[in-house]
């Protein structure tokens, strides 16, 4: 798969991420696509497969009153690609985390894909 290609699969991801549109961010995703989030060196959400990769989308669509993923950089080999990522978030209600409502969270990280037969998947999101 070319750069080019990749990259417009990502860039797909994320506008429909960043408008909160489920439906649209698993028309890019593999049937079996596999997905993992690591925060401080620990897996705290995964999902394999599509269906559960929806649900986990959608349970945490409450959590922000508005969020933005930006793609700093973009590299890649014939089978994945890497982005650095700027996240920002704005909380929708206080959480059990002490996070609280209306507090702004701003991560970097980075995002890992891999592709099979046109598609996204493998998603490691790593912050």
């Amino acid at each position: 798969m070319k750069s080019s290609e990749m990259r417009a699969l990502v860039e797909k991801y994320i506008d429909a991420y960043n408008r909160m549109d489920v439906a649209a961010m698993l028309l890019v995703v593999h049937p079996d696509v596999e997905f993992r989030n690591i925060s401080g060196g620990s897996v705290n959400a995964s999902a394999k497969g599509i269906a559960e990769l929806r649900a986990l989308a959608e349970q945490s669509l409450p959590l922000f009153s508005e969020r933005h993923q930006d793609v700093l950089s973009f590299n890649s080999t014939e089978t994945q690609a890497v982005a650095s990522i700027g996240f920002r978030a704005v909380i929708a209600h206080d959480l059990p985390n002490g996070l609280k409502k209306g507090q702004v969270l701003k991560l970097t990280g980075r995002s890992e894909f891999e592709f099979c037969n046109g598609a996204i998947s493998k998603i490691t999101d790593i912050s």
